[in-house]
């Protein structure tokens, strides 16, 4: 697991990477206060105090001795996020760093903003927490247990600080959450208390409340979702649901505890349950560092599928098989499980298929642990300074803070990281095809790798067997015929006029999983065929595979697949093998495909034939037909099967007369030319050409050959 520092290929078998934002600023390990980092910092005994109520040096950064103060104790590290740490990162992904209560300087940081958001404050004590509104125009700063200061942010409103106390007597602000730009939870240690900004008249409206014992908190942006840690326990859980200026309670539910021995009283920690949204589901996972069976002492992570409707169920158990230090994240849906003794990381996907005991599923790691790529932090400071080579970094160190879904900071150094997948080195990691096809068709940049995989396992030296080729295809084009259905769904409703139903119709997206026949075609089977040293008889195996595989799923096949096989054949010479195809109807009938047989009948004159059969199939390629025997100079036999469709009186008689003196057969065109002077005289009452007809030329090559007394006389 790394950070992605380079393109070298030199950490290729890592599986994961960060992404670095340097921060600015180096965060006290005990009491996350922030020290500058773009000063150069001593190493030797220098000690900054902390911002903490005991205001007593702290180890990290500023090298002093941890204070001891409750709420002050080291930072957890990897073993969860702090709630001291929270009071520096606001989501989404946006860290504060601030300077004297905010009289030097407020820096505000995230991965996704070049330019970072910097202002001063009054300076009217420590900071608790602070926090930007969606989309950053109102900020909220916690200074007291009991009140929340705002400033607006919004261009033509007073900058002028209000003040918010919280309703319930008595009551401590843990902390808050924005739900939305102008709506604000306080979480208080007896209940929540949901508030409207209105940031005009600077001042707060209460929408709702909630009475309730509350241990600790966590927020889930993405959801919008509120847990509240209850009871003595700490282990029943309230979650609370957030949209549009109004709050919902939905079912608590409890977390099973591991067992104990009987001296010690259990309970859970905010550091070993986490949120996150996995394939567009909320689920509560859970640390359990000691399994409830007796023959596992290894730990696991317990996922509580949690609804908008319903009761909270147990879904997935993820299984460590090791004990010690362990932090989660959520990357591209996949469960990441970080462990601090082995500096390795584990990945999970519960989509793949687990085992079941007929209430949960019991996952295992999909591959052997691996750790994140090496990253190289550079130095920080003067010109002169900065000329030094960067420091190796520490990775899966005790002063890193992780917060989902995938953020990891470095408190000591002063960075914070987006975890990343690498999906490349994964290929050669998993052997087996048909689960590397699933775990890779959910991720969300797979399209490039799979085609690598269908290419490996075509080449000479990965070469896989007929069958597993057979389930990769079928794998592919299940998610293909998914997003056709949807795409066709969608469209006959739209003509249907439901496009303005409510709520409103939204058009399938398509995600990098939907391979289709073109990106086959171009990556994959063009190259395949292109392989003079693949035997014949194996190209042909695969292509034919990937054409029963798109019949299988009822999926038009394109005509340049099909062409792609009859090429195949020919430079072989299976010319009694394309005949076989053709007769039993393996390649679909096209009007490319006949016209390519056309262009084959001098390498295989029975293809002329079977052109012609296969547009007489077609039933609506009668104009290609007649060109078809006219280019071959069959223009009586091209004349007797428009008559037979019952397309004759509606042809042009200039283009036979053309096709039937370009034969220099006189007697062939004086009989196509006694053809048209029969249907004139039909539907005319009169055998003359019109001049609309422009046959003028050959109405005068007809008297120079057969004399004027061979026209029909002409009725008036």
């Amino acid at each position: 697991m790394v950070v992605n520092v380079s393109a070298d290929n030199e950490y290729m078998e890592t599986l994961l990477m960060i992404r670095n934002l340097q921060l600015g600023q180096r965060t006290c390990g005990v009491c996350l206060a922030s020290v500058d980092l773009t000063r150069p910092q001593r190493r030797a005994r220098t000690v900054t105090a902390c911002s903490c109520p005991a205001k007593r040096p702290c180890p990290d950064g500023c090298r002093g001795s941890p204070c001891g103060t409750p709420g002050c104790g080291p930072a957890e590290g990897l073993l969860g996020s702090s709630s001291r740490a929270s009071t520096l990162l606001s989501l989404p992904a946006q860290v504060f760093a601030v300077r004297s209560g905010g009289a030097t300087g407020v820096v505000v940081k995230g991965p996704e903003e070049r330019n970072p958001i910097s202002f001063r404050m009054d300076d009217k004590g420590e900071v608790k927490c602070i926090k930007f509104s969606l989309e950053n125009k109102i900020l909220a700063v916690q200074r007291t247990s009991k009140t929340v200061d705002f400033c607006n942010f919004i261009p033509d409103n007073s900058q002028l600080e209000y003040t918010q106390e919280c309703k319930t007597k008595n009551a401590n602000i843990l902390g808050f959450c924005w739900t939305s730009s102008t709506e604000i939870v306080f979480i208080t240690d007896q209940g929540i208390e949901f508030y409207q900004v209105l940031p005009e008249k600077r001042s707060l409206k209460l929408l709702k409340s909630h009475n309730i014992n509350v241990n600790w908190y966590m927020y889930c942006p993405e959801s919008a979702v509120i847990l509240l840690s209850t009871t003595v326990l700490e282990n029943v859980l309230q979650p609370f649901y957030f949209k549009a200026g109004t709050m919902s309670k939905l079912p608590k539910f409890e977390i099973e505890l591991p067992a104990t021995p009987k001296s010690t009283k259990p309970s859970l920690s905010e550091r070993d349950i986490a949120m996150a949204t996995i394939y567009g589901q909320l689920y509560v996972l859970f640390l359990r560092h000691h399994s409830r069976t007796s023959n596992s002492t290894g730990a696991e992570v317990v996922l509580y599928h949690l609804p908008r409707e319903g009761a909270c169920k147990k879904m997935h158990i993820l299984k460590l098989n090791r004990t010690g230090k362990f932090a989660l994240n959520v990357v591209d849906n996949l469960v990441v499980v970080h462990h601090q003794d082995t500096e390795t990381s584990v990945i999970f996907d519960i989509k793949l298929r687990g085992e079941f005991d007929g209430t949960v599923t019991f996952h295992h790691p999909v591959l052997p642990a691996r750790s994140i790529q090496p990253y190289q932090i550079p130095m920080a400071g003067p010109a002169a300074v900065t000329s030094q080579s960067p420091v190796p970094c520490k990775l899966y160190s005790s002063s890193w803070i992780v917060f989902q879904p995938d953020i990891i900071i470095s408190a000591s150094q002063g960075f914070l990281w987006n975890l990343q997948v690498k999906l490349q080195p994964i290929v050669n990691l998993l052997p087996d095809k048909g689960r590397l096809m699933d775990f890779l068709l959910q991720r969300k940049e797979c399209k490039m790798v799979i085609l690598s995989v269908c290419s490996q396992m075509l080449s000479e030296s990965d070469k896989a067997t007929l069958p597993v080729i057979a389930t990769v295809f079928d794998k592919l084009n299940q998610e293909y015929k998914k997003y056709l259905d949807a795409e066709q769904s969608y469209t006959m409703a739209v003509e249907a006029g439901q496009s303005r139903s409510n709520p409103p119709l939204k058009r399938p997206v398509r995600t990098q999983a939907v391979v289709d026949q073109s990106d086959v075609y171009t990556h994959v089977l063009s190259p395949f065929t292109e392989n003079k040293e693949m035997p014949h008889k194996f190209v042909i195996a695969v292509l034919m595979e990937y054409i029963r595989s798109l019949n299988q799923f009822q999926i038009a096949v394109q005509h340049y697949l099909h062409e792609l096989v009859i090429k195949t054949l020919v430079q072989h010479n299976l010319f009694y093998m394309l005949h076989q195809f053709l007769q039993y109807h393996v390649l679909s009938d096209s009007k490319p495909l006949a016209c390519l047989l056309l262009s084959l009948e001098s390498f295989y004159p029975p293809a002329h034939q079977l052109s012609l059969d296969m547009l007489k199939r077609l039933s609506t390629a009668n104009d290609e037909i007649v060109e078809v025997l006219l280019s071959k100079h069959q223009v009586l036999a091209a004349l007797r099967f428009i008559r037979g469709i019952g397309g004759h009186d509606n042809i042009s008689a200039r283009k036979f007369l053309d096709a039937a003196k370009q034969t220099e057969d006189n007697m062939l065109f004086y009989t196509i030319f006694r053809f048209f002077e029969q249907r004139n005289q039909r539907l005319r009452g009169n055998p003359s050409f019109t001049p609309g007809e422009h046959c003028e030329d050959h109405v005068a090559f007809f008297k120079q050959v057969f004399g004027d007394q061979a026209l029909r006389p002409t009725t008036s």
